[in-house]
């Protein structure tokens, strides 16, 4: 099976062969973003600046163990065509930190929040934070003209 674009043979991690590393057979995905820690959104103007962040390219939220993070979706410079690392010799140290017993490799990675448009913040926020009792359905919208 080929995996999606990229023309590798996807493996699962515990069919990883001997002497081999999981990132070669792997789509690179840590090294197609960075996530970095943000305050909790709590107030109105917390959440203005949430959908700020959304109002550009390339950029989504989410929460992860009541942990907000700003995740900007870009190709680190260094990744290879092979999806390895052109400096794996000299990488920062929070690449040599990384590890792949738990990276993303499964692609079946959830959060508890995602957010990827203002929208969503909008809705999210009339959702969470609306008054008791209050209605956060749609008006119904007008009856449509009956023709003749």
């Amino acid at each position: 099976m080929s995996h999606e674009g990229f023309g590798i043979a996807k493996i699962k991690r515990d069919e990883l062969p001997e002497g081999k590393v999981l990132c070669e057979y792997c789509t690179a995905r840590c090294c197609r973003y960075f996530a970095l820690p943000i305050e909790t959104p709590e107030s109105a103007e917390d959440w203005d600046f949430v959908r700020w962040y959304l109002l550009h390219e390339r950029a989504s939220v989410f929460a992860e163990d009541d942990t907000w993070y700003l995740l900007v979706h870009t190709k680190c410079k260094h990744l290879q065509d092979d999806n390895l690392c052109g400096i794996y010799e000299t990488r920062p140290q929070i690449c040599r930190d990384y590890t792949t017993a738990n990276c993303e490799y499964e692609d079946d990675w959830t959060y508890e929040k995602y957010m990827e448009t203002p929208e969503q913040v909008a809705e999210f926020c009339e959702a969470a934070f609306q008054k008791k009792g209050a209605c956060i359905r749609s008006r119904k919208p007008a009856l449509l003209p009956v023709l003749a």
